[in-house]
């Protein structure tokens, strides 16, 4: 059975919460349903903090990192910073560059969702207002947490009284050295047989490329650092990995290991890409748990979601969430000791 209490709360409103099961201990807050820390066993039954995470949950606002941050409306990059629905044009913020990124300038990773402690876990809720950050539609977003035993699972709900888009995603940063060491050597495996190419600015450009005899060629284990400065375009444009893998299995669809600890991390999702983001630019961020900023390629982010830039590269965009339809995803991630 899992333990859930308030374990801080602030007068602005901030709170901070903790999970405990057998296996692993969780801190969030219903501050961009942040996960701020995560405690998992090694195969000596040490356990270590196994996400990156902020000195102060308030510093999100002050760093674009989304370090273990819900982030939305739309995850990801929108080219343009703009779509057209329904024959009108929504206007974005263009807030990476000329793209829209992860919802905007005070994106769900900056809201106070109300939180209600549920079974085993917290379910955080948050009204997105017709307009905010230039999205039509009242959005209704439910996010739930659960812990059980070694997993630990995330399932999204939402509803929309307007046609708009809608992509979610949940931006940990992983390191199962409990941060002792960056993630060149964790082994990662994801069944993926294409990924969603990128331009210069790491932007989903409609193209998809099969990953056999490339970096990207993840269907086997090999670790992170093996391939990642090989002089591949797509390397270059991103300055590592920050690509969409598409998916083509349904359980186990990603493996992170790291062999010095035995700690293994399976996740499993609905969802049908993954964005691997090597952290390759986390480097003059803010304080983190360790006492000082993160430095590049620290920890990994594996942001299971919708197809990146879908608006603009789908025939029929996933994205588009169209008037009271519900919709819902889960991915859950499991903690193993080798």
């Amino acid at each position: 059975m899992t333990q859930v209490q308030v374990a801080e709360q602030r007068a602005n409103g901030v709170a901070i919460y903790k999970l405990e099961s057998d296996k692993l201990t969780l801190l969030v807050s219903n501050l961009g349903c942040h996960v701020l820390e995560l405690q998992a066993p090694d195969r000596t039954g040490q356990c270590a903090d196994v996400v990156l995470g902020f000195a102060d949950v308030e510093d999100c606002a002050h760093d674009g990192s989304y370090m273990g941050a819900v982030v939305g409306r739309v995850a990801n990059r929108i080219g343009g910073a703009s779509f057209v629905l329904n024959g009108k044009r929504y206007d974005l913020a263009a807030n990476n560059g000329v793209n829209h990124l992860h919802g905007g300038v005070h994106g769900f990773n900056q809201k106070i969702f109300d939180a209600e402690i549920v079974d085993d876990g917290i379910r955080f809720s948050y009204l997105s207002p017709d307009g905010e950050e230039g999205y039509p539609g009242n959005l209704k977003l439910d996010v739930l947490y659960q812990l059980k035993d070694n997993a630990f699972s995330i399932a999204y709900q939402a509803v929309c009284d307007q046609d708009t888009l809608a992509n979610f995603t949940n931006h940990m940063y992983f390191n199962l050295s409990g941060n002792l060491e960056h993630i060149e050597e964790h082994e990662l495996r994801v069944c993926a047989d294409h990924i969603a190419c990128v331009d210069e600015n790491c932007l989903a450009n409609g193209s998809f490329m099969q990953v056999t005899q490339t970096p990207f060629d993840f269907r086997t284990f090999h670790k992170i650092g093996e391939r990642i400065h090989a002089l591949h375009p797509q390397l270059k444009n991103a300055g590592g990995y920050d690509h969409a893998f598409v998916l083509n299995a349904k359980n186990e669809q990603i493996v992170l290991r790291h062999p010095a600890s035995g700690r293994t991390l399976t996740i499993s999702t609905t969802l049908p890409t993954t964005q691997v983001y090597t952290g390759n630019f986390l480097s003059g961020g803010c304080m983190g748990r360790q006492g000082r900023p993160y430095e590049n390629r620290e920890g990994v982010a594996l942001e299971t979601q919708l197809l990146p830039n879908s608006i603009h590269i789908e025939k029929h965009p996933s994205v588009i969430l169209r008037k009271n339809q519900i919709f819902q995803a889960k991915t859950t991630y499991c903690f193993t000791a080798e």
